[in-house]
């Protein structure tokens, strides 16, 4: 399999695919997410799975990326003729929001979502050395994320009608915020909503190669490099085989 740009989107298809993944990445990684996420997602499409990675630009208006990545997704499952194919969104970080907006704003046409290490932070706390710049640009303060993470809250418990969910977090991860989106789901489906903490950091999904080079003496340092890429392969593999499972469970479940 070879990725394929078509319209906006980065394209894997695998032979004889039994679901479609609609993937977005976070913030500072959406712009190139074939490149960023390759491992995670070759894994999925080798899983059966046509990945549609759509790539945008963070900039303050969320609502307006949705509409984007929505309408380009669109055009690629059109021109793909993917239709009668299950559709799954995956979403990282931000990637998880736009999902939500882009769920909350258009008719429902999932069989359910995959959200990894969600963020949903305000402004000042998203964007590096904010609080600094708005010293000197006094227009900054009064800037804020369209739609502001309450409302986003708001619109999702409002008009988010996708009823399977899978949350993904990680124990070393301390800015994301799947105990708040899996309290808000939850509240709206009880039953279709599933929460695994699984051992990694908020950049897993990502799933970089630590590309260490032992010198002729090997020392602690190259035993402490050696392992911490063991356990970040261990890490994503899990996260890679959690998904596939949960993928598998949810087309049987409805029966697609």
């Amino acid at each position: 399999m070879e990725w394929k740009q078509i319209e906006q989107s980065w394209v894997l298809t695998p032979p004889q695919p039994h679901g479609v993944i609609h993937f977005l990445g976070g913030a500072f990684l959406a712009t190139a997410p074939h490149i960023s996420y390759s491992r995670l997602l070759e894994k999925l499409a080798a899983g059966g799975y046509v990945v549609v990675a759509t790539p945008f630009t963070n900039t303050f208006d969320h609502r307006q990326i949705a509409i984007d990545v929505h309408k380009s997704f669109q055009r690629v499952r059109s021109k793909l003729f993917l239709d009668y194919f299950p559709v799954f969104g995956v979403g990282h970080s931000m990637g998880c929001k736009v999902h939500l907006l882009t769920n909350s704003l258009f008719p429902n046409e999932r069989a359910g979502n995959i959200f990894i290490a969600h963020n949903n932070y305000a402004a000042n706390r998203s964007i590096p050395f904010f609080k600094e710049l708005s010293g000197t640009i006094p227009e900054m303060s009064s800037m804020e994320f369209e739609p502001s993470p309450e409302a986003t809250k708001l619109l999702v418990t409002e008009n988010y009608k996708v009823q399977r969910n899978l949350l993904i977090r990680f124990f070393d991860d301390n800015i994301d915020e799947i105990p708040e989106l899996a309290e808000l789901l939850q509240r709206k489906f009880p039953n279709t909503v599933k929460v695994q903490a699984l051992s990694g950091n908020h950049l897993t999904a990502v799933g970089a190669d630590v590309n260490w080079q032992a010198g002729s003496n090997f020392t602690p340092i190259d035993a402490l490099a050696q392992w911490l890429k063991q356990n970040a392969t261990k890490d994503i593999q899990t996260l890679e085989l959690v998904l596939l499972r949960w993928l598998t469970a949810c087309r049987e479940s409805v029966k697609l």
